[in-house]
């Protein structure tokens, strides 16, 4: 594993990631690290490869060239087809968590339930399951649970989706994501679809995991936000890196007009 200054372990390293649709180039070269424990925060205009940097890394998307690192494991390599076996794939998602803007998650079942399935999926893979079903599902209830608590719904684990406000509904997913203990945890807009009024909690819920030390990686538009919970914020604009740096470098002394003309469009 890659050590980074000051001691610090590096936990991926993005390098050289290109990704087109038909002629359009939406990423054009994007290279990053990201040390464990460090929450990174991608701020730039619709459009600017943000979403798109987060679906490759969580293979929803194939990128075109470059390669992605995991603790020293390189998941995904263009040039080396032994990493990009589709067979492989859902085993690599499990070093990311995604949390989607839109919840996405399953109606028919309950809070607990949309935590639990799929861990339940995963055990019952294991060689030890039959003999042991009883105490691993469980278990696995158990860690449900607790992360239901850790976000605020204790009082919500029988309820389904359409009974959950858009807030405890976006906490659900992100219990559900913790669930499988991902090396990464990425929140794509976490709070794009909820009203303003209600996206503080789950503003509150992910800065809480911030102050645990989670390794996260955040695109978000919620500029203060961003400010307040990173220790390293990345401007993409046109597929592209334009600036990084901390958050008081990026918001407070931007160097290149792009990034200080989208500050100013807003904050």
């Amino acid at each position: 594993m890659t050590q980074a200054s000051g001691g610090k372990r590096v936990i991926l390293n993005v390098e050289n990631i290109h990704k087109s649709f038909g002629r359009t180039e939406v990423l054009r070269g994007v290279n990053f690290s990201l040390e464990r424990g460090e929450v990174l925060s991608m701020i730039g205009s619709s459009g600017s490869g943000k979403t798109t940097m987060l679906r490759c890394l969580n293979f929803l998307e194939t990128p075109d060239t470059g390669r992605i690192v995991v603790n020293g494991d390189v998941l995904y390599d263009a040039t080396d087809p032994a990493t990009q076996r589709e067979a492989d794939k859902r085993k690599k998602r499990l070093r990311f968590g995604l949390v989607f803007q839109n919840f996405n998650l399953f109606p028919q079942y309950t809070a607990l339930k949309n935590v639990t399935l799929a861990k339940e999926l995963l055990a019952q893979e294991q060689e030890d399951f039959k003999s042991n079903k009883s105490r691993i599902l469980k278990s696995i209830q158990d860690e449900a649970i607790a992360l239901l608590g850790q976000v605020g719904l204790s009082d919500k684990l029988g309820n389904y989706p359409h009974e959950l406000s858009g807030g405890q509904q976006q906490r659900v997913a992100i219990a559900r994501a913790l669930a499988l203990h991902p090396d990464i945890l990425c929140f794509d807009e976490p709070t794009s679809a909820l009203d303003p009024e209600i996206s503080g909690e789950v503003l509150l819920a992910i800065k809480d995991l911030a102050r645990q030390n989670l390794t996260m990686i955040i695109v978000t538009h919620e500029m203060g936000f961003a400010r307040e919970v990173s220790n390293h914020v990345i401007f993409l604009d046109d597929g592209l890196i334009a600036e990084e740096g901390s958050p008081e470098e990026v918001f407070g002394a931007p160097k290149t007009e792009r990034l200080a003309a989208f500050l100013r469009a807003v904050i």
